[in-house]
């Protein structure tokens, strides 16, 4: 399962439980178990659920780091670079070339 989803059920799962446990053990208004169920699950999903953030965390910096060498690449691509062409996508290579002629 993907960290994102993993991390999100396991707030979403400390929510319900604490909501349930205030609503059940509780004479407070419901909109108020509701207010309270939210912050102490963010607090214990702060120190329960650290390893899950962390991977979570891991998984977005890959991803930024990808996007952003693609998007250099594209601009080197952009710029006149040919090797940066070549190591993208023949496609897209092909739309650079088939531009330059036209300008």
């Amino acid at each position: 399962m993907k960290p994102a989803v993993k991390y999100t059920l396991g707030r979403l799962g400390l929510f319900l439980a604490a909501f349930a446990v205030l609503f059940l053990l509780t004479p407070l208004n419901v909109l108020v178990c509701v207010m309270v169920a939210f912050v102490a699950s963010a607090g214990l999903s702060f120190i329960l659920l650290r390893g899950w953030r962390d991977e979570m965390a891991e998984q977005l910096g890959e991803i930024s780091a990808r996007r952003s060498a693609e998007k250099d690449r594209l601009r080197s691509a952009l710029a006149g670079d040919e090797e940066a062409a070549a190591a993208g996508d023949r496609v897209a290579a092909a739309d650079i070339v088939e531009h330059r002629k036209k300008s």
